[in-house]
């Protein structure tokens, strides 16, 4: 059985199949012969770390990656990469376009490195004929004969800022911007230009598939969809709300007995590698931290009671954790700025707008929130102070705080809730109000 693993980037479940945006059909193609994930989240709603949970299938912390590979982290050892582990057990593996989990390609282990440079953010525009020409190279991989098994990784820069500009095919009047983001007109066309990037997507999604169907490798394949974390609008990606943490999911695999239908129920994307693990008939290795979720797709059990996930280092330091179940929600900082981090929010319409509305002047944080998502499932109402809350409180603590013993979260014992940077790392001051702007702590 082989391993195709399609990824986009910040589109956490801001699409078609989530019921938000115009068509998708490409995509909406594999949902039809996989199972959509309606309950997946991410285990850090930021880039390197996200990817390397799902490609690792341990907490971040656990693989020793706190912040973006790009800016100077790194695995603790990259042998525990998906690519590397199936690579020693005889697959053939290749990497096709991004990839978020190593400054240098070459660092994890893939036979081919097909396409474009495959390395993680420095793309040359038009980002969109990049994409594509690289969906055009990996489908040609997968026409080629392999003698054995396989596993290929493409990933595309759609949806990552900056979108492409409107060609005029989406009208801006006749959308939305995603929930919390102000409905103006300068986020109304923001919001369009995304769209447009969400359809670029899907005609490179369609690229691959047909080349899975017209080689007949569907029948001997499991298809991932999905992406690191939640778009690049304020309040979504780098936050621990579900509209950050909250990702597109579509698994596929040859007799899947979900096929075409929706599947609930909590899924971490630690949880893939050791489903890959039991599809494949391969002894699971003995890092992994997540759970198969063939019990979920094959007989509607559920695999988990609970997620994690946790920001340590994106742009700037903001260290917060959280453990949701299905109907509460836990997060806690660890930092004593208790204030907005500007240079972890993407720069938008949207954050233009926060900024001269008085934004980082009238928003005060709290060190812990609990949210009842049933009764407030946008996550505004902080029950942690309301004695009826009492008793999930502690449950989730407990919880909380037995995940990180487990995982060996360097956050458990940092002094002022300060965990050091590697030597040599890029990272702004909090007080920075844009990343990419010269000033680092």
């Amino acid at each position: 059985m082989n391993i195709v693993y399609l990824h986009t980037h910040d589109s956490g479940r801001f699409l078609p199949l989530y019921g938000y945006g115009s068509s998708m059909p490409q995509l909406g193609r594999l949902a039809e012969r996989g199972a959509l994930l309606r309950g997946a989240f991410c285990a850090c709603p930021t880039c390197s770390p996200s990817r390397t949970a799902l490609l690792t299938g341990m907490a971040p912390h656990s693989a020793g990656l706190l912040g973006l590979a790009h800016r100077g982290f790194q695995l603790a050892d990259y042998s525990w990469h998906l690519s590397s582990f199936l690579r020693s057990h005889g697959y053939e593996t290749a990497l096709c376009g991004i990839q978020h989990e190593a400054p240098d390609p070459s660092m994890l282990g893939y036979d081919h490195l097909l396409g474009g440079e495959a390395d993680s953010m420095d793309k040359l525009a038009p980002r969109d004929v990049w994409d594509r020409e690289n969906a055009r190279a990996a489908a040609a991989w997968l026409r080629e004969k392999h003698d054995g098994p396989f596993f290929l990784s493409y990933g595309m820069f759609a949806t990552h800022r900056e979108f492409p500009e409107n060609d005029g095919s989406v009208n801006p009047d006749r959308l939305t911007p995603p929930w919390p983001v102000a409905d103006t007109p300068e986020n109304r066309a923001d919001a369009a230009r995304y769209q447009l990037s969400c359809r670029q997507a899907d005609n490179c999604i369609g690229i691959l598939l047909d080349a899975l169907e017209e080689t007949g490798r569907m029948e001997d394949t499991v298809v991932l969809y999905t992406t690191d974390h939640g778009p690049a609008f304020p309040e979504m990606k780098c936050t621990l709300s579900d509209a950050g943490i909250g990702v597109a999911a579509v698994l596929y695999y040859p007799g899947i007995p979900c096929a075409g239908r929706a599947v609930d129920g909590l899924v971490s994307q630690i949880d893939l590698f050791p489903t890959f693990c039991e599809l494949l008939g391969l002894e699971k290795p003995a890092w992994l931290q997540g759970k198969s979720i063939l019990p979920l797709l094959e007989r509607g059990e559920p695999v988990n009671d609970a997620i994690f996930a946790g920001v340590t280092y994106h742009a700037a330091y903001e260290p917060k954790r959280c453990v949701r179940t299905e109907r509460y929600k836990l997060v806690r900082r660890y930092d004593s700025h208790l204030f907005p981090v500007p240079a972890n929010i993407d720069s938008s319409p949207a954050k233009e707008l926060l900024l001269k509305s008085g934004y980082l002047e009238r928003t005060v944080l709290d060190r812990e929130s609990l949210f009842d998502l049933y009764l407030d499932p946008c996550e505004r109402q902080n029950r942690i102070a309301d004695p009826a809350y009492a008793e999930i409180y502690a449950d989730l603590s407990r919880r909380l705080n037995r995940w990180m013993e487990e995982t060996a979260d360097p956050l458990r014992d940092a002094p002022d809730g300060r965990v050091p940077c590697p030597e040599g790392a890029c990272v702004n001051r909090r007080e920075c109000i844009e990343p990419q702007w010269d000033d680092f702590e």
